[in-house]
């Protein structure tokens, strides 16, 4: 699977041991960036997840800031972005089976290196069901996103 990863300074030394991690089982990784722990913007890196994930280049993101949530915010205000920020492994597949998520938000300060790496894999290796009844939330969650789109052009 391509997946990107990108993180603020917060969370870079998370991200590289999550980035090794997922090229380690495989993975085509490609690392957005930061590239060490000089302050940066966490929404800088997010939009470039998702900018990664619009185009196709990847299929997946995994995105990390100091507590994950900034970042969480920042990538779901892209359109076709369904970031969501796990803790477990259970949150980290049940996101992408029934919500389709496509970005995996870690927080660098709130996670420890293993867990990281397992949510990941946990990640990685979901599939979304097509089931009715998430297909039906999807929809609605599609539908609010263009009803605001629509509203605010």
């Amino acid at each position: 699977m391509r997946i990107a990863v990108a993180s603020d300074h917060a969370g870079f030394s998370l991200k590289a041991d999550v980035a090794a991690a997922l090229r380690d089982a495989g993975h085509d990784v490609t690392d957005l960036g930061t590239h060490d722990e000089t302050p940066v913007d966490y929404p800088d890196f997010a939009e470039k997840i998702g900018a990664a994930i619009i185009a196709q280049t990847a299929e997946r993101g995994v995105l990390v800031c100091g507590s994950g949530v900034g970042a969480s915010v920042a990538a779901n205000k892209i359109p076709g972005i369904r970031a969501g920020l796990c803790h477990d492994t259970y949150s980290a597949h049940q996101g992408v089976e029934h919500d389709d998520m496509n970005v995996l938000v870690l927080g660098g300060r709130v996670v420890g290196s293993e867990v990281a790496k397992e949510l990941a894999r946990a990640f990685v290796s979901a599939r979304y069901t097509h089931e009715e009844r998430h297909e039906r939330r999807l929809a609605k969650v599609r539908a609010i996103e263009l009803h605001y789109l629509r509203e605010n052009t």
